[in-house]
Parts: C-alpha cells; structure tokens; sequence
C-alpha cells in the first residue's frame, strides 16, 4: 500500500477562497468517478461555500466535551474505516481540543496520508511556523496555531489561492467572510490594505521559493546542465574597477523590463593571497547592488571566464552583464579578454551583454597585491624563449650564408636572454645566458664544433657576454621584484585605509568585518575569541561562516590582539607577508568590539536620563496638579472649621462631599504616578493566572458615573491570561480617558470578542478622536492630547495602562471609531486549554 498524496490550498489571509477552491476541486474529481469525502470543513455561515457542500459525502465528526461545552473535531478512525480515495480536510494547523486523537489536525492528516488516502487541505501563509516573527512583525498578532514548514513543503502540490488586497476588502464589507457586527473590527485590524499587501507578498515568495526549489531538484535529478529561462537572472561580473556601478545600474535597469527579474552581482578573486581590486570600490559595489535589490557574492576561482560562467549556470542564469575591457590596445596581444572568452563559451543558454563605460582602453593602472606576480603562462614563455630560442637562433644562423660576426651574434643571443628576463624572471635567463654560452662555443668560436676556445679573445668575449646577460637579467628580475612590492603594499594601504576610515566613521559592525576579513583572505569561517584571564575558556565573541574555531589552536591561522582576545581563521594557511594585514584588521576587530559595549553602555546612560526626565517631569506635575484637588479639601475643611458661619446640614454635606471628591481625585492621581514610577524601574511583576473577562469589566468600570460606559463581555469567551488588578487599572484608566472626552449622553461602549488565540477588549468613544500622527503620542507620560483636556490630571492615564498592558505580555492601539471617534484596542492572550472561540470569530481561520 502506498503513501497518499497532499494537495494544499495556500492563501495569503482569510478570506481569499481556500475552502471554496478545494470544494470546487472535489466536485471536479467525483464527477470524473473519483472516490472523495468530507473529512472535515467549516463553512463558517456562508452561503456559498455551504451550497459547495451538498453534493458531496461528509463524514460523522466526533463530539469532545470540554469544560462543560460539546466540540465537533474530525473522526479519524471513521476516516480510516471508510477508506476513500480522497479525504477533504480544512485548516491544516488546527489546534485539536484536548482529548482527540491527536493534539494538531497535520497529525490527523498524516495518518490518513500513510493509511494510502489522499488528502486535499487548506491553510494561510501566517500559520508556517517559520514565518510566526515575521507575521508578528506586519500584524502585531502572534499566531498560536501553527505547522511546520517541512509538512508544508512535503506537500505533492501546492496551490496558492489569490486575491488583492482592494478585492478582499470589498468581500469583508460586503459582508462574504463575517458577520456584520465584526466587519469595523476586522476590516480596521488584522484586514488592514498594509497588512493584506505585505502577506500577500509573503506568500507569492514563498510560494516561488517552493517553486525554485522543485525546478533545482528536477535539474539536480536530471543532470540538467542548460539554463532554463523560468525568470530572468542577471549577473553581473565586476572587477573592483570604477565600472562597476555603471554595470550594476544597467543589469538593475534590465532586470526591471521582465516581472521578477533578480541581479546578481559577482566579484572573483584569485586563491593565492589578497584580493586585486580596491576594497572601498567593493564595498561602495555592494552597497549599490543591495540598495537597488539585488544580491552581492564573493567567489575564489583562478580561471576568472570558466569561474564566471560556473556561477552563472550555477544559479540558472539567463544574462550575464560585463564591461568593455579597459587594457589598452597593445594588451590584446596577450590574448583575449574576460568579455570575449565568456561571450565565447556561454553557449546558446546565456546572453552576454558587453556594457561600454568611461574607463574603456584606459588601462588597468599598476596591479595590487597578486596579480604583480608572474603567473604560469609567462613562466614557461620565459623558460622557452630562454632555452628553446637560443637554440633555433643558432640553427638559423648556421644555415644561413649570412656572416654576422661575433659581436653581432652575441648581441642577438643577449636580445633572447633578456627577453626571457622580462617574461620569466631571473632563472630562465640565468639559462639563457648559459645555453647562449655553449651555443656562441659550439657554433662560431673556433675550432667549431667543439667545447674549446682557440682565440683568447673570444674567452673575453663570451665571459663578457655571460656577465652582462647575468647583469641584465638581475636587474630585470630586481625590478619585478620591486614592482611586486610596490604592488602589494599598495594592496595593503588600501586595506588599512578602508579600516582606518571605517574606524573614524564607525561604520563597521563586528560581523560585516568579520565577513570582510573572510572574503579577503578566501577563508570559510571567521571567530573572534575572548576569555576573562589566562586560564580561563575562550567564548566566541563574533563569527561568520561555517564550523567557527572555538580555540585559536584548533584555528588555521590565529592572531592574537593582546592577553585576552584572538583572531581565527579556518580555511588555510596563510603566508608571512599576509599577516601584517591580518594584524590590522585583528586589531579593528577588538576596537569594534569595545565600541559595540560602548554604545550598549551609552544606551543604559540614555535610559537612566530618560528617568530622570520622568522624575523631572513628575516633580513638576505634583508641583501644580496636586495642589488642586489640596487647596480645595484645605478651604472646605477651613469653611467646616469657621466659627463665624452658621453651616446647613445642606452645605456641610456639600463642603464634605467637595472633601471625598478632592480626596478621589488626590488618590487616583498618586496612584498613577506611583504606578508610572514602577513602570519606569522595572518593578512590575504581573502575577499571570487565568482570568475571565466578565469579572474584571464590572470592576473597572465601578470607577465612572452610572449610565457612561455600557459593557458586552460574553460569557462564552475564553479566559485570559493577566493579573487580574493590573488589568482592571488598566482599564479603568481606559474607560475613564473615554467618558472624559465621550459626547454628553453617549455612552462608551466597552466590548470583548476572540480572534483565534487571543481576545480583544475595545473601548469604543465618539468624542473628537485623534489624528493618525499623535496616536502613539497619547500613551507618552504626562501628555495630553490638544493641551486642553477636560477635567484634570496629569496625563498618566493611557501611559500606565500601556505599561502594565505590555508587562502582562498583551498589546494596546488605538484606531479611528467609523463615523468618528476613538477605539482603544486590548489585545491579550487567551490561557492555554481553554474552550475555543466560535469559528466566525477566528479570522485566523476563516475561509471561504
């Protein structure tokens, strides 16, 4: 019996037709005689998707009694017993109610895919467990219900169900996905357009991500070589040379003409050493490829066009972008350039745009670092020029009738000597002067043909003619030498100045230099180690790349910066001559580090002095508000006091009721600000338990004259997760700020609902509301919106609710009230294992 297969309806949000796409399926598969069954969907109370259903075979759902309330999950062993060819289940990361078969409704569906059935599913980007932060992030919401990313991507076929933002809106007034009563509350929360946009995008990458993934795995199996033109990837091949931002530009330009295009910036550097461009040009490179999208790599290859074109198929490249060379014209003679040898052999699968540019035949300028020295190609034309030369010279010579003379024929063999000087160095003309030598003996010196000199002269002349080819080909080879070294140490001013300039800059984070030290010196990993004393453990302070070293010994190459810090690198060893740069960059490396602990030390600073602002600020609030509500209990308790006036039971309870009333007042206010200044030392410790709403409303809002604030708690919601008087302050505050600034006769209305795993409480006013850019500056200590609040106090309120709101792990908004108004908005999370909230109030769920 084989694995069944899975087929997943992926949707960027609720709403977007997920459960209407896979009942629309199953009718498709049934008309064409296909075994298919309802394993388990919801249709939630929508017409449409309720008329999907008739038709079809919907199984027995099981009934789970859970704190006194009746559940309906899916029945997996009548699934089983049943045995259909394919098994429709909704909401793949649904959560199970406690006591089913399994805790998460994936687990379910595993077991019906290895029981052979297969299964068709739904489920929304949000719900991927690796995406939770970055949901998180663009919601505010964090998702409870989730599904690991590998049962996702198992999946046979996945299927992304989409709509725009604009259309799906329109569903949600339209009232297609809620009922109307939560149509505001959705429609200005989670259905935000900013929201839907940026999960719609999310799910579009990810859904090409999988489909990149299964066109690398087809190619991988089918040893598939070509480029396959799927989208448009462009790279670009940079030098380090000036160039390179006008390339980069153009590829971006390119990559803009085909939806999806991608650029791929790539710079390729010998394995023998320093790299050959300008370190600052790099970095402003790829700076510039990143700004405007694209990616920047770093590849170590010593066929510069084979390595190019590696890379290229490598990623499935369609173009590749260079720039017209810049040697000069008598440089060809050496053999084609870059551009020529790549646009040769990239075959019919990759186009080769050659870019012109202003450095075009300008020259390269004086090589850096590695590429001063000979390489192997000039090598072996030294060693042939040297010794092969010589030799068909001299055969030349001795057939021809032409008679030059001795001197002339010395001149001649002292020409190849030094030119095997130039191109090889001083060993192959050290050859060339001696095979010249026997030559000049053998040939035409008498006796001829033999190693003898019968002419004392001629002695002269050819141990001249050895001095001066050993003269010049010492000179030539010091001169290499230097220009080696003039080469390298300009190499390395360029590196020392890039990190002087980022050190005065303090530009550089631990990791990028860290990353910069890997790529320089062509080494897998990176650490920077640290321990306390001499014979304390080292800790990994920094690293990049694979398997960092944990101890400098275990390193391939170490350098230590002081007693207590090290620098390791893994990958090779290095040459003498590369550490003195090593040294700079092991000694940026320990600056940046200090200077990160610095700015974590000036971050405390600036927190200690936002504290003593708080305080400053406090001290002026209790200088003038608190004297109000004192200086009128002192003239009533002064009036109660006077013997000159004869005081009616009347206004003695007025005088003493002014005396509560200021009393009220005196206490709330210090407790505000004895509860900011808690806030501000970091001595709130919530004491989390569960907690039902309807019993901290009431309290809350005990607080406020009868007849302002009307409150719906259902007694169906779950239970939170708060400390109960933390959260009552919290509102009461709320509530309070609400009825200040609420209409006369309007009541605030106060209402609690549950989007999936976590509950809502919103305090709804109709008073002037708030512009959209001093929303956040309400929840600032001692502000007050318009500098004109009615009633008193000193604008703790919201700041406190905010602060303890946060310290119980929940979240506080506030959002414009339709038709004009303030809602303030209390997220907070429902304690685990309790009932579920009602489907149509899970837009995390909701489907159509």
């Amino acid at each position: 019996m084989g694995r069944g297969k899975l087929r997943i309806y992926l949707g960027a949000a609720p709403g977007v037709g997920k459960t209407y796409a896979m009942l629309a399926e199953a009718h498709r598969r049934v008309e064409r005689g296909t075994d298919c069954v309802v394993g388990f969907v919801e249709h939630h109370g929508r017409p449409r998707t309720e008329v999907l259903l008739h038709g079809l075979e919907q199984l027995p759902r099981r009934e789970l009694e859970y704190r006194g309330a009746v559940f309906t999950e899916m029945d997996v062993d009548a699934v089983l017993a049943r045995r259909p060819a394919v098994a429709l289940v909704d909401e793949l990361a649904h959560t199970n109610v406690p006591g089913s078969r399994n805790p998460k409704r994936w687990q379910d569906v595993a077991e019906l895919l290895a029981a052979g059935i297969d299964v068709v599913s739904t489920v929304n980007i949000q719900h991927l467990e690796s995406l939770g932060d970055v949901v998180e992030a663009i919601t505010g919401v964090r998702q409870r219900e989730t599904v690991p990313d590998e049962i996702v991507r198992r999946a046979d076929q996945i299927e992304l169900v989409d709509m725009s933002p604009e259309a799906l809106r329109r569903r949600m007034a339209h009232g297609n996905i809620y009922k109307s009563d939560k149509v505001d509350a959705a429609l200005s929360n989670y259905f935000r357009p900013g929201n839907l946009t940026a999960l719609r995008e999310l799910a579009l990458l990810w859904t090409a991500d999988r489909v990149d993934e299964y066109l690398r795995q087809y190619r991988g199996e089918h040893n598939i070589r070509s480029t396959w033109q799927a989208r448009e990837r462009i790279v670009v091949g940079l030098t380090g040379g000036p160039e390179g931002r006008t390339l980069i530009r153009r590829a971006t330009r390119l990559a803009e003409k085909g939806a999806g295009g991608e650029v791929l910036a790539v710079y390729i550097s010998r394995s023998d050493g320093l790299t050959s461009a300008s370190p600052k040009e790099l970095t402003v490179q790829r700076t510039l490829v990143e700004d405007l999208g694209g990616t920047f790599h770093h590849v170590v290859g010593d066929d510069i066009p084979n390595a190019l074109l590696d890379f290229a198929r490598g990623v499935n490249a369609t173009q590749i972008v260079l720039g017209s060379s810049r040697r000069r014209s008598w440089q060809y003679v050496l053999g084609p350039g870059v551009g020529q040898t790549v646009a040769r052999e990239s075959g019919p699968d990759l186009d080769v745009h050659i870019v012109t540019h202003g450095e075009v035949a300008k020259g390269r300028g004086l090589p850096v670092a590695r590429g001063a020295r000979l390489g192997r190609s000039r090598i072996i034309g030294g060693w042939l020029v040297g010794v092969a030369a010589p030799i068909v010279l001299a055969l030349v010579l001795t057939h021809t009738d032409a008679d030059l003379g001795l001197a002339n024929d010395m001149l001649l063999f002292l020409a190849l000597t030094v030119a095997s000087a130039l191109l090889g160095g001083f060993l192959p003309a050290l050859a060339s002067a001696a095979v010249g030598s026997l030559l000049l003996n053998w040939f035409f010196t008498p006796p001829i043909h033999r190693i003898t000199i019968a002419d004392p002269m001629n002695i002269v002349a050819i141990a001249v003619f050895f001095g001066v080819a050993m003269a010049v080909a010492s000179v030539v080879d010091l001169a290499a030498r230097r220009t080696h070294q003039a080469a390298r140490l300009r190499a390395e001013s360029e590196v020392l100045s890039y990190l002087a300039g980022s050190v005065l800059r303090g530009e550089t984070s631990l990791d990028a230099l860290l990353e910069r030290v890997r790529e320089t010196f062509s080494m897998e990993s990176v650490a920077l180690l640290e321990r306390v004393g001499g014979g304390e453990p080292w800790t990994q302070a920094a690293t990049v790349g694979p398997h960092p070293a944990p101890r400098p010994e275990d390193a391939d190459v170490d350098m230590p910066v002081g007693d207590h810090l090290a620098l390791a690198l893994s990958g090779r060893v290095l040459p003498a001559e590369d550490r003195r740069v090593l040294g700079a960059f092991a000694a940026q490396a320990a600056v940046v580090l200090d200077r990160q602990r610095l700015v974590g030390e000036a971050e405390e600073a600036r927190k200690l002095a936002e504290g003593n602002k708080i305080r400053t600020s406090l001290l002026a609030a209790v200088s003038h508000d608190l004297r109000t509500p004192l200086a009128g209990i002192k003239a009533s308790v002064s009036s109660l006091r006077s013997d000159d006036v004869e005081w009616s039971e009347e206004d003695r309870a007025e005088l003493l009721e002014g005396i509560e009333a200021g009393a009220d007042r005196l206490d709330h206010l210090v407790g505000n600000l004895l509860d900011m200044s808690r806030l501000q030392t970091g001595t709130v410790t919530p004491l989390i338990r569960a907690v039902d709403l309807d019993e901290v409303v009431p309290m809350a809002l005990g607080g406020v004259p009868d007849g302002s604030a009307e409150a719906d708690v259902p007694e169906t919601l779950p239970m939170v997760e708060v400390d109960k008087g933390l959260l009552e302050r919290a509102v009461a505050n709320i509530v309070e700020n609400a009825v200040k600034y609420s209409p006369d006769g309007v009541p605030v209305a106060v209402a609690a609902s549950a989007l999936g795993d976590r509950v809502e409480l919103r305090v709804v006013d109709r008073g002037p509301g708030v512009p959209d850019d001093s929303k956040d500056g309400i929840f600032e200590p001692f502000q007050r919106f318009g500098d004109a609040p009615r009633g008193s106090g000193v604008g703790l309120g919201l700041a406190v609710a905010r602060g303890f709101v946060e310290a119980m792990g929940g979240t506080i908004s506030a959002e414009d009230t339709p038709g004009g108004g303030l809602t303030m908005v209390l997220t907070l999370r429902a304690a685990p294992g309790g009932p579920p909230a009602p489907p149509a109030d899970l837009p995390a769920h909701a489907v159509t």
